[in-house]
C-alpha cells in the first residue's frame, strides 16, 4: 500500500494511514496486504505529486521514483494499492519501466470489486487473476 504524501505525511498522519489499511484489509484480506518498509508517515514519496507528472521532466521523475520502484519490488507483491491518483499514475508508470513487475490499482477499484459493482470498463489496471472476478 502506498501512503500518499499529502494525506499521510503532510496532513492527517499515521491515523489516516491506519484508516487506509483498515479498508484495504477488509477488501483484500489480512493475509494479502503486504506493507512496504518504511511505511505510514515514513513511507517514501513516489515522485509523482506536486505537479511532477505534468511538469514534463519524465526522465527526472522516473529517476526520483527508482527508490519507490525498489521499495515495491522488495515486497514481492503482485499489486500496489494507490489511494491517490498522482501516486497511481506515477507508480503505474514505474511498473512499466520495471516491465510490469506489479499491477497498480486504486483503492476504490478494490472496494468496488469486493462489493461486486466494478464495471467491465473499470478493470484496466487489474491483472488477469482479478480482471474477470464478478463478471
Amino acid at each position: 500500500m502506498q501512503d500518499p504524501c499529502n494525506q499521510v505525511r503532510k496532513t492527517f498522519g499515521d491515523a489516516y494511514a491506519e484508516d487506509l489499511r483498515f479498508v484495504a484489509r477488509r477488501v483484500v484480506g489480512e493475509e494479502n496486504l503486504i506493507d512496504m518498509t518504511p511505511n505510514r508517515s515514513n513511507n517514501y514519496c513516489c515522485g509523482g505529486g506536486g505537479g511532477a507528472l505534468q511538469a514534463g521532466y519524465t526522465e527526472g521523475r522516473r529517476i526520483f521514483g527508482q527508490l519507490k520502484t525498489d521499495q515495491i519490488l522488495a515486497t514481492g507483491a503482485a499489486y500496489c494499492i494507490a489511494p491517490c491518483h498522482n501516486c497511481h499514475s506515477q507508480i503505474h508508470d514505474l511498473s512499466e519501466q520495471a516491465e510490469h513487475r506489479w499491477h497498480t490499482v486504486h483503492l476504490w477499484t478494490l472496494i468496488c470489486l469486493a462489493l461486486g459493482c466494478l464495471g467491465e470498463n473499470e478493470r484496466a489496471y487489474l491483472g488477469p487473476d482479478l480482471a474477470e472476478v464478478g463478471l
